[in-house]
């Protein structure tokens, strides 16, 4: 919620996309609503009556069962690490293995020699599917890792006046969820059905006349003493010193549309939803346990995600 772009378009263009929802972001709609989705919802209803069966079955083998997971460093294979006692006492191994890529882990996934994967969102995956060919479906919401507003020259929206200028990320998707977010506290208004491909051109109502500054994402938080207030990835944020949690004047709740769309995921092989290591692992991942983990070790940069 810590987390990411034609071949090397998408290898570039979608990496920004998955560091979004990680930290940068990919030129998305938000289809998270598509089949593979609806393949989620479908694995993770009942998933923790299902992971019961499933670990009893493996724990009463006497032997334990391989779970191979391809995922990113940060925060993936973090928050893996904390669920694997967890499903050893539930009969399963879980063998996590590291890709600082972002087009290895559906490959491996795709060839059957891993899994499962947790490194990227739904657009993303959707993108990739498209481009390649493959079959990987999502079959659970984990985290998600929110855009804020920090203070600028200004350390409160109240003190917004005519004018102000706020700093925004300038690729596609990040400027769109920064829009929304702005839009979110009442400065900004957007057009009817902008929603995640927004643009400064999409701009329906701007009260103060504020400037929107249009910077790469990882500069804007060098404008932050010639600007009001500066629209942030988490992990820049960090970056330039802010905690997510206690500096953020405002930031994307579990209710925004960007949160829902970027919602990082596990992704397995289609067919394989139904896998009782996979209904264990995305068991253990979506506890409350791992929930609470998860918000109190990532400062608000990595968000547990509450929905289905």
């Amino acid at each position: 919620m810590k987390k990411h772009y034609l071949a090397a378009t998408l290898a570039v263009t979608l990496t920004c996309a998955l560091l979004s929802g990680c930290g940068s972001a990919s030129t998305s709609t938000g289809a998270a609503a598509s089949t593979a989705a609806a393949g989620t919802s479908a694995a993770a209803a009942g998933t923790s009556a299902a992971a019961t069966a499933a670990s009893s079955g493996a724990a009463a083998s006497g032997q334990l069962t391989v779970i191979k997971v391809a995922a990113s460093p940060t925060p993936h294979a973090e928050i893996l690490a904390h669920v694997k006692d967890q499903l050893k006492a539930e009969g399963y191994d879980l063998q996590v293995t590291e890709f600082e890529d972002y087009v290895q882990p559906n490959e491996v996934v795709e060839s059957g020699e891993f899994d499962a994967n947790y490194f990227q969102h739904q657009p993303y995956l959707d993108s990739f599917n498209e481009e390649k060919g493959t079959h990987i479906v999502s079959v659970g919401k984990i985290h998600y890792e929110p855009m804020g507003i920090y203070p600028g020259t200004k350390k409160s929206l109240d003190d917004v006046a005519d004018g102000d200028s706020i700093a925004v990320p300038n690729d596609t998707t990040n400027e769109a969820r920064a829009l929304l977010l702005l839009q979110d506290n009442g400065l900004i208004k957007l057009k009817d059905g902008a929603g995640l491909t927004a643009t400064v051109n999409d701009i329906a109502e701007n009260t103060h006349n504020l400037k929107i500054v249009e910077v790469e994402a990882a500069q804007v938080s060098h404008q932050l003493d010639s600007v009001a207030y500066a629209v942030m990835n988490g992990n820049y944020a960090k970056e330039a010193g802010f905690s997510v949690a206690k500096d953020a004047i405002k930031y994307e709740g579990q209710d925004s549309e960007a949160a829902k769309t970027y919602v990082n995921i596990v992704a397995v092989k289609q067919g394989n939803e139904t896998n009782p290591g996979i209904v264990a692992l995305v068991a253990a991942l979506k506890s409350d346990d791992t929930k609470k983990w998860i918000n109190d070790n990532y400062d608000g940069a990595v968000i547990a995600y509450d929905g289905e």
